[in-house]
């Protein structure tokens, strides 16, 4: 993975806001507790330490492998059937306590806590459940995704672990380099957990479409055609301990080539071996127990207890909405014959909003990428009373995976502040992206979105801070879009402000075609057919995002129904406070309540509307 001249964005001004948290009052004296609290303070600790113990990945993450937590430096989560029976048993113990505890006894601060986890411990004992795929609600590192198969060409360990020792894993001395070979050892043990996986799975029919399969496949063999020196694994570490001693690269590429690579075979081969049973059907409903899997899913995705054809509808109507804001936009620049998605493809292809082509293109995305930060960064104070340091390195989605990768991501740092939040952008193509949506994609997943919204959770107790709901996050996703376009970056460039609500439009778009796949049982080529038609978005993304669908279903559908519940508590709030309501202070209410349900979040802005009133 490679970091630009600029990658690493945390300013000066940046650094001068770090401590306006404690300023503004989110940092609270500790309360006096009660035996009620303290009983239940004594539980979430409890759930903290199940949580690091089961996926040891996150202590690096939030930068807590460290003290206490230490010893999970060398460790990574048990991917094998023992390993996920042990969790899902810790998890239905950790929720039967969480369910009795006495919420009247609580104080407001501690039932909120308690309502918050509860629900995260209550939804993967449900999950658990069923008895195939991969349960990560409760694993921050990849919470956003529920997959009803182990490995795909976005899930699995091949996917997520290189990129996680390269971004989370810190190495400062011998012992935390041979912690990283440990976990290289400890990777080779999760492939084959994986792998035993895939054959309960396979046995029992849940195998992945012949369209993933073959991806997968592909992903995996090409990783595994390289020379074992040449993978990022061992070039992560061999650059990490560049100064240190030359046996930690020697040693890392001894582990990839006899353990990791051997691992890497054996994964392939069950694939082969299941590969001529696979079939054509995009949506869950197909596997066994299908149609309850994916109302599990719908549920864990939007924390509503919306259904797949009301969320179908919403998806339409938010559409023709969004469509009918775009259509003044593109009469005014002289495209004004055919429909919305059909023009807007006709713009998406004109060369004027296209980067170059190979190296020089990525190279002017970076660049891109770098200044829309710069300048949004600046305008951080109309937003928001309370600021955070937004710290934020740039990368590109390793050349290795990209082809199964979306088109970018991103997340918070470490709670400690040593480590950057990430905006991963994915330049497999430089046709993913032109200038008229990059700056939205930009707002997204760095700057007010997921790298911003991210570091406020960092003042929540530290089981809050590790714990993400999909509706929240990235519905406040789209609504640090919206902040942007209310902070006026497209007041000269409308070509810009289209392509932000085309990306509206894209999540609305989103609700109808998941739900398509997996409770209306559309086929894959209609799901491509009705999100290219509809939407005019990019032919070769959209074919990404379909297939991404189809390996995670029910996450796709939290951006919008968020983004939504945002808006329609924003509303309530201006109704209700009148010229008392002032926007960078709901804005904070909204953030600083860390990442909630969406009937939480509903509760947090009654509270700051009672507040406002003064009450």
């Amino acid at each position: 993975m490679s970091v630009t001249r600029r990658s690493l964005l945390q300013s000066s001004a940046a650094v001068s806001v770090a401590g306006s948290l404690s300023l503004t009052g989110c940092t609270k004296a500790p309360p006096v507790m009660g035996s009620a609290d303290a009983q239940a303070e004594k539980l979430l600790k409890s759930a903290t330490d199940l949580m690091l113990k089961a996926y040891p990945e996150t202590a690096s993450s939030a930068g807590i492998d460290n003290g206490e937590y230490a010893a999970l430096k060398t460790q990574l989560a048990d991917r094998s059937p023992a390993g996920q029976a042990a969790i899902k048993a810790d998890v239905n113990a950790m929720a039967a306590k969480l369910s009795a505890l006495d919420r009247k006894a609580l104080t407001p601060d501690m039932a909120l806590n308690v309502d918050v986890v509860n629900t995260v411990f209550n939804t993967s004992a449900e999950g658990f459940e069923f008895p195939f795929g991969d349960m990560a609600l409760l694993n921050s590192n990849w919470s956003y995704r529920n997959a009803p198969y182990v490995v795909a060409q976005n899930t699995g360990a091949f996917i997520e672990i290189p990129s996680f020792l390269d971004s989370s894993h810190s190495i400062k001395s011998n012992d935390d380099a041979d912690a990283y070979l440990d976990r290289m050892k400890a990777y080779a043990g999760q492939l084959d957990g994986e792998t035993e996986r895939l054959r309960i799975d396979g046995d029992a029919g849940v195998i992945l479409p012949d369209f993933l399969m073959g991806k997968t496949l592909e992903q995996l063999k090409s990783a595994r055609a390289q020379a074992p020196s040449d993978w990022g694994i061992v070039k992560t570490i061999a650059g990490k301990t560049a100064n240190m001693a030359d046996r930690f690269s020697s040693a890392a590429t001894e582990i990839a080539k006899n353990n990791i690579g051997p691992a890497l075979d054996r994964q392939i081969a069950v694939l082969e071996a299941l590969a001529p049973k696979a079939n054509s059907d995009a949506g869950v409903w197909s596997v066994p127990d299908g149609d309850a899997y994916y109302d599990w899913t719908l549920r864990a995705g939007t924390t509503t207890a919306m259904t797949a054809d009301e969320v179908h509808q919403v998806g339409l109507d938010e559409l023709a909405s969004l469509q009918a804001r775009m259509e003044p936009i593109l009469q005014s620049i002289g495209y004004s014959k055919g429909t919305v998605g059909a023009r807007m493809a006709a713009l998406g292809d004109d060369p004027v909003y296209k980067f170059k082509k190979g190296d020089p293109g990525r190279a002017e995305i970076m660049t891109f990428i770098n200044d829309v930060v710069d300048d949004i960064r600046a305008r951080m104070p109309q937003a928001f009373e309370t600021l955070v340091p937004g710290f934020l390195e740039v990368t590109r989605i390793s050349p290795d995976v990209e082809d199964g990768a979306p088109g970018a991501y991103g997340g918070a740092g470490s709670i400690d502040g040593t480590k950057p939040g990430h905006f991963w952008i994915n330049l497999r193509s430089t046709d993913l992206h032109n200038k008229f949506n990059l700056a939205d994609l930009t707002y997204h997943e760095a700057i007010p979105g997921h790298v911003w919204q991210g570091e406020y959770t960092f003042k929540q107790p530290l089981i809050r801070s590790l714990l993400a709901f999909n509706a929240y996050s990235e519905g406040w996703a789209l609504y640090a879009q919206q902040i942007a376009d209310e902070l006026g970056v497209y007041d000269d460039f409308p070509v810009g402000r289209l392509g932000y609500l085309q990306s509206l439009a894209f999540r609305a778009c989103r609700l109808v075609v998941d739900t398509g796949l997996h409770s209306k049982r559309w086929t894959r080529a209609q799901a491509n057919e009705w999100f290219v038609e509809n939407n005019g978005s990019n032919p070769e993304e959209v074919a990404g995002e379909i297939d991404r669908y189809c390996a995670w279903p029910g996450q796709a559908l939290g951006y919008k129904v968020g983004h939504s519940a945002i808006n329609r508590l924003r509303v309530k709030a201006k109704r209700e406070l009148g010229d008392r309501y002032d926007y960078r202070r709901f804005n904070d209410a909204i953030v600083l309540g860390g990442s909630v349900p969406m009937t939480v979040l509903g509760e947090i802005i009654d509270g700051y509307i009672t507040r406002e009133k003064g009450v």
